[in-house]
């Protein structure tokens, strides 16, 4: 959904304060990596966005990816995690994470809808977005660029950016644009086999990455990368995992303990089987996180995202936390 003219005008006013007051030398840097990107049009503070380390591209994200199927694939273990999505119409496909960990975004189409399948591992958000803004196709890769610890992508036909956790544009030609979450789900390669023997799983991708390996070992067990706003409250740890659909985060502890668990609207189920992708080396070893999904009353998927509580408390800071009390 675009800015209405008001809302436009009031992010313009804001990022030119942004940019009178940011640091020159920061301005200067991006323009000349960024020459296409709009930075007069901004919806966030500029200081609120830090290098993640790589350049942009420095993480390539894949466009065009390649499919085997279920019965062919002998690289993945039964609890690695994996983005599940299923629409109808086409086979269901599986995006496994060791693949998404080191590319982060995938650039596919699915029978004839367009989708980013995005993972981003500072965050354990795993979301898959339709592609299409106001009818036009854009392509994403990264940026290199954080906001709270969040992936910042942007799009090859404008180079405007784009907040993963919450799939709006904040920088440039589509700020204040929002793509559409598609309902998916990241679940156990073992129960992704056992209920679609006929699906399809992205092969692995011709690039020299050490894949099935965690780069980020004991990460959801520490502290957020380059985070400083604030940690979350109820004494929420920063990197516990919660169950977000909407502006609402229900603590992974209490659903797992719960489930099935009905409220707000909708059903949460937790199954054991999926091992934590940001835990030990080798991430089919990792700890038991669970495969979790949420579905409405009819029974309907729900689109919905397992993150960290840091990252909830920083995109939604009136979110509601679903605490049972």
């Amino acid at each position: 959904m675009r800015l209405d003219r008001l809302d436009r005008l009031a992010a313009g006013l804001a990022a030119a304060l942004v940019l009178a007051t940011a640091a020159p030398a920061q301005v200067a840097s991006w323009e000349r990596e960024w020459p296409r990107t709009d930075f007069e049009t901004s919806a966030v503070p500029f200081s609120e966005i830090v290098s993640g380390g790589p350049p942009k591209d420095g993480i390539p994200a894949i466009w065009e990816p390649s499919f085997i199927p279920v019965a062919e694939e002998d690289r993945l273990t039964g609890r690695e995690p994996v983005i599940t999505l299923e629409i109808d119409g086409a086979a269901p496909r599986a995006y496994p994470i060791r693949y998404l960990t080191w590319h982060e975004i995938v650039n596919d189409r699915v029978g004839g809808t367009p989708v980013a399948v995005t993972f981003c591992p500072l965050c354990n958000s795993g979301i898959v977005f339709d592609r299409r803004v106001d009818g036009a196709l854009r392509t994403f890769g990264v940026s290199g660029k954080l906001r709270h610890s969040d992936m910042i992508m942007y799009d090859r036909e404008t180079e405007s950016w784009w907040q993963q956790a919450l799939g709006e544009g904040i920088v440039g030609h589509h700020t204040g644009d929002e793509l559409a979450q598609l309902p998916s789900w990241m679940e156990s390669w073992q129960a992704f086999r056992a209920r679609n023997p006929e699906g399809l799983v992205m092969d692995q991708p011709d690039a020299r990455r050490p894949y099935g390996e965690n780069p980020y070992v004991s990460y959801d067990s520490g502290r957020p990368f380059l985070y400083s706003g604030e940690m979350p409250p109820h004494d929420i740890p920063p990197t516990a995992r919660v169950v977000k659909v909407g502006e609402r985060a229900w603590p992974l502890t209490r659903v797992r303990a719960a489930a099935p668990l009905s409220e707000a609207g909708v059903t949460i189920t937790w199954a054991a089987g999926q091992a934590s992708a940001l835990d030990t080396r080798d991430i089919g070893a990792g700890r038991e996180v669970g495969n979790i999904r949420v579905r409405d009353a009819a029974g309907r998927d729900v689109a919905h995202d397992v993150m960290f509580a840091f990252a909830f408390h920083a995109f939604h800071p009136n979110g509601q936390w679903m605490l049972g009390e």
